[in-house]
């Protein structure tokens, strides 16, 4: 018996060193020509991937698009042309770790390195004097709410905020339900090593499969978009290291919910409500209760984790109603 497992281990040992070399997938013509339309700068070394489009004229205003997990401002591609109306500058990054950015390792990502990052973009284009909107989701919304930290505390003076915009994400680490790739990814430091290796397209798009709503689920073509950004620069091994801000998030919550909660900036938050990372009607009761002063627009029913690309047309009506409220 034991004979027979040592020659299905020597078959599969090569198999395995086949797939652990398969090459990143080739980017697709619509990826392509967002990369194409970016550009980089360097952050501590390393590069960073970012858009930057002017639009509207007669306005002075700047809105920044802030990503989630684990894909990149690719996210953001829906909204985008519609925000060029309103906005006179429309901004996203590549966080580090993530998309057309570096993903170095080893290396310890952070939420403070990520809001970091930000502020040196808007120093690099200019606009660290001036005040901007932000637009956060998931991953984002933390970066966001240490940015809304430091803009309320004056601690470094490079991000001014006009408003900020939520949209699904764990905010709170009561009610949020990191998927179980996630927690073992996160936590189980020799597992995830070799999960971040073995981690192929199929389990990918089940896993952010399981995040959209049954009835607004990406094409094969926007799943493929997605695993070509994560591919992208190795971005598979970094996964374990970047989860790390869950855990960060539980760590820091009071500074980053208490931001949340004290800050004057005007808030709003656009919910899609079959999120099972953040479940409702959990998730919006404790935020009602916690930022009074925000206000919210839940999309229909059948909206889940991704909003701005589930539903784009709500969660922009639901934006230019709130950035024109004030």
């Amino acid at each position: 018996m034991r004979e027979w497992w040592l020659h299905v281990g020597l078959l599969c040992l090569p198999l395995v060193a086949v797939y652990l070399h398969i090459p990143p997938p080739k980017l697709s013509p619509a990826l392509s020509k967002w990369h194409s339309a970016g550009e980089h700068f360097f952050f501590r070394g390393h590069k960073v991937f970012y858009r930057d489009s002017f639009g509207a004229l007669g306005s002075s205003d700047v809105v920044v698009l802030l990503h989630g997990f684990p894909t990149s401002s690719y996210d953001w591609i829906k909204i985008w042309e519609p925000l060029t109306l309103r906005f006179h500058r429309v901004i996203a990054l590549d966080f580090l770790g993530f998309g057309f950015s570096d993903k170095p390792r080893p290396h310890k990502y952070s939420i403070f390195e990520q809001a970091s990052l930000v502020e040196a973009l808007l120093s690099h284009l200019g606009l660290n004097h001036q005040k901007v909107n932000l637009i956060s989701h998931d991953y984002g919304d933390t970066v966001a709410l240490e940015l809304l930290y430091r803009s309320d505390q004056n601690r470094s003076g490079h991000v001014h905020l006009n408003s900020l915009c939520l949209s699904n994400g764990g905010i709170f680490p009561e009610t949020h339900q990191p998927r179980l790739l996630q927690i073992l990814l996160k936590d189980y430091s020799i597992l995830s090593t070799i999960l971040t290796r073995l981690t192929n397209y199929m389990i990918f798009q089940k896993g952010v499969g399981d995040v959209f709503g049954p009835h607004t689920q990406p094409t094969d073509a926007d799943f493929w978009d997605m695993w070509t950004g994560l591919r992208y620069n190795d971005g598979n091994l970094v996964l374990d290291s970047i989860l790390q801000y869950i855990n960060q998030r539980l760590k820091h919550r009071e500074r980053w919910v208490g931001a949340l909660s004290s800050t004057l900036v005007p808030l709003h938050i656009i919910y899609g409500p079959l999120d099972p990372v953040n479940p409702h009607p959990h998730f919006m009761r404790l935020y009602q209760k916690l930022v009074p002063r925000s206000t919210a627009t839940v999309l229909d029913k059948h909206i889940s984790h991704y909003p701005q690309l589930e539903d784009p047309q709500g969660f922009l009506n639901g934006y230019f109603n709130f950035i024109h409220s004030f």
